[in-house]
């Protein structure tokens, strides 16, 4: 019995004086995700392109160029008089209606009042506001925005749903000099 205790307290010194180990994680996340995202990114933005392109092919009344930006625009309206474009600061007042591609309505211009936006120093779709960028007071323009460019993947949480892409019309009103 002596023999047994004393035997028990040397393996319990033994192996309750260990270090603690640090346990491996069960699964480890590598880069797989993050490349099966890309890849799946590339492919809706190829097919929102070609959709886009389709749309651009079928219509005999606009001329759409395509941007630096990555979305589409032609001038409904252009005032070749008008000279000034909005740079940062400037307040741009517009007006504009949201339609799906295939003009199927989101927002109306009823739906939407007349917005003033500080160029590049407010929250605004990329699109929507390198388009305005190549406006003048008086031009209305349409940009086809594939969903990178409009309102991504979360779209706009009321009536844009998620990659939606758009077709976006405005019409400017103004555009003030901010000193």
């Amino acid at each position: 019995m002596k023999y047994s205790l004393i035997l028990v307290v040397i393996i319990g010194l033994t192996y309750g004086c260990k270090t603690p180990e640090a346990r491996r994680p069960i699964s480890s996340s590598g880069s797989s995700s993050i490349n099966e995202s890309i890849e799946r990114n590339k492919k809706l933005i190829a097919q929102e392109e070609e959709e886009i392109k389709a749309l651009i092919a079928q219509d005999s009344v606009f001329g759409f160029k395509a941007s630096q930006g990555g979305f589409w625009y032609a001038f409904k309206v252009q005032d070749t008089t008008e000279t000034k474009m909005p740079t940062f600061g400037d307040i741009v007042e517009y007006d504009y209606t949201i339609n799906t591609l295939n003009n199927k309505p989101i927002y109306t211009m009823a739906e939407t009042p007349t917005k003033s936006y500080a160029m590049d120093q407010e929250q605004l779709a990329s699109g929507i506001r390198e388009g305005l960028k190549l406006t003048t007071a008086g031009d209305e323009i349409i940009l086809l925005l594939p969903s990178h460019k409009a309102y991504g993947y979360y779209g706009d949480k009321n009536k844009i749903g998620q990659n939606l892409p758009i077709k976006v019309e405005i019409k400017v009103k103004s555009i003030t000099t901010q000193n």
